[in-house]
């Protein structure tokens, strides 16, 4: 196992751990994304139609509180990310072998 991969683990847990924090924070500072403000800053949400449901719209999860439907989100999100990275290196990686 590389040096470093139990490091960046550590620090990936600790930020799914804080996601609920941060959370808050966005929430207690009234943040809102960039671009859903220029969006309707310029009225293109008007006449928007939703084409694709988020499997985790807004980080919320249908039955929990903010704090916990945003933890649920980071761990998910996490864990997909982590795959997609470890299946894109296996595959990366395949092909270097074979040179």
């Amino acid at each position: 196992m590389r040096e470093w991969l139990p490091k960046a683990l550590a620090l990936l847990l600790v930020l799914t751990l804080l996601a609920p924090v941060f959370g808050w924070a966005a929430g207690q500072v009234g943040y809102a994304e960039p671009l859903e403000n220029a969006a309707e800053a310029t009225g293109a949400t008007d006449d928007t139609e939703s084409t694709v449901s988020a499997p985790l719209p807004d980080y919320a999860v249908p039955g929990l509180g903010s704090a916990m439907g945003t933890f649920v989100s980071a761990v998910v999100g996490t864990a997909l990310t982590l795959l997609a990275a470890l299946v894109l290196g296996r595959l990366l990686g395949a092909d270097a072998d074979a040179d």
